[in-house]
């Protein structure tokens, strides 16, 4: 228990601050409901087209947006009281997916409409995405920064193993519709949060003013910046190819495995498990060394290749758990790697560019990958991720 005792404290040490702890559960709750209409939606536009292409479509409409506004919201962020931004931007992706919930349960839904819906989510997540990646900061400070960004990222995974998984019973038993529905409830928790939260606690930087050639300085001072170029260029080729896995976890499910929605919920759970226990490996250490991005980055190929080559649906599933181990590994050091080393008023430019390496890159790989699942078979659209 003694020896135990400092491991647990120092693995969840940022909890510790009132704030955070609030984001932390609210964004929990929220985000197993954005898990659950990732699932519920894919398998929608595989019910309408039963095709891999317009799954890709769907993932690249949903990113693009990301890819070409993402250096905006990065800017808005910097500009920007950040709780605020997420006031409006997590008040818009709840009314998105309430109107998505509602077409779908009375029925009327149609391909065009789930492509619309799904932009829309993209352009909302355009600016959410910096202006909350970059508020971790603002509530924690830079000691607590590596603990509550890995913090996080294992949150995001523990609802990936919840959500997906919930998503298929409620497909299974009564239909798409009530997903999109409870997703649009769990926004509540976010706004709750954020309401909640003592302002006078936060450690806000100074905002920029407006200015001509505000995006330009962004990418010149990740030029000119050591230790900001390579983790972004990694992310950006790794995010195109490796990080596709809405599109091909449900070919796996449904086309190599002959499996249904609750197929595509336990693969995608069993990655959210992985990157949970991860997650926690990683949180417990303060400090990494230089080369660990590169170490995970290689081990997040190796065991992409075993998922590809899997015999047996369990075989694939042992396999997703260690692909979540090493993904975790990889975001979270690349993402607190890019905090720690940016200055504080060009934090939401430079992680605005993290979101477009992660994020914005989807749409360029998504069609591609989905093309290679299903003209080549899904197991070759995972494999090219490995290689990545």
């Amino acid at each position: 228990m003694t020896a135990t005792g400092p491991v647990v404290r120092r693995t969840v040490s940022s909890l510790s601050v009132r704030n955070f702890r609030l984001y932390f559960f609210g964004q929990m709750v929220s985000l197993a409901g954005t898990w659950m209409q990732s699932v519920a939606q894919a398998w929608l536009v595989l019910q309408l087209t039963d095709s891999g292409t317009a799954l890709g479509l769907l993932v690249a409409l949903q990113f693009l947006p990301v890819l070409f506004l993402g250096p905006v919201g990065g800017l808005i962020a910097d500009r920007c009281d950040k709780r605020r931004v997420l006031f409006v931007t997590q008040t818009s992706a709840g009314l998105l997916a309430l109107a998505l919930g509602l077409l779908v349960s009375f029925e009327v839904v149609e391909l065009w409409m789930v492509f619309a819906l799904a932009a829309g989510f993209g352009l909302v997540n355009a600016v959410d995405s910096p202006a909350r990646q970059s508020f971790v900061h603002e509530m924690v400070g830079a000691d607590e920064l590596p603990n509550a960004v890995t913090l996080n990222s294992v949150m995001v995974n523990l609802a990936r193993a919840v959500g997906p998984a919930v998503a298929g019973v409620l497909i299974a038993t009564v239909g798409l519709g009530l997903c999109f529905l409870v997703n649009a409830g769990t926004y509540l928790a976010v706004l709750v949060a954020l309401a909640l939260m003592r302002v006078h606690e936060l450690q806000p930087v100074t905002r920029q003013r407006r200015g001509a050639g505000q995006l330009r300085e962004g990418f010149r001072y990740v030029r000119a910046t050591p230790g900001l170029a390579v983790p972004l260029l990694m992310m950006a080729v790794i995010g195109t190819l490796a990080y596709e896995f809405s599109v091909t976890l449900p070919l796996m499910a449904r086309f190599t495995f002959h499996g249904d929605a609750g197929t595509y919920g336990l693969m995608s759970s069993c990655l959210g498990a992985g990157a949970v226990l991860g997650g926690l490996y990683v949180a417990s250490h303060k400090r990494a060394a230089p080369t660990a991005l590169a170490v995970n980055a290689m081990a997040f190929g190796v065991v992409l290749l075993c998922a590809a080559l899997a015999p047996t649906l369990a075989v694939a599933l042992v396999a997703l758990v260690l692909i979540g181990v090493a993904s975790i590994g990889f975001l979270t050091l690349g993402n607190a790697t890019l905090q720690l080393t940016t200055a504080p008023e060009m934090r939401g430019r430079v992680m605005a560019l993290w979101s477009v390496a992660f994020l914005g890159s989807t749409p360029v790989g998504g069609p591609v990958v989905g093309w290679i699942g299903q003209s080549l078979g899904p197991r070759y659209a995972l494999g090219v991720g490995a290689v990545a």
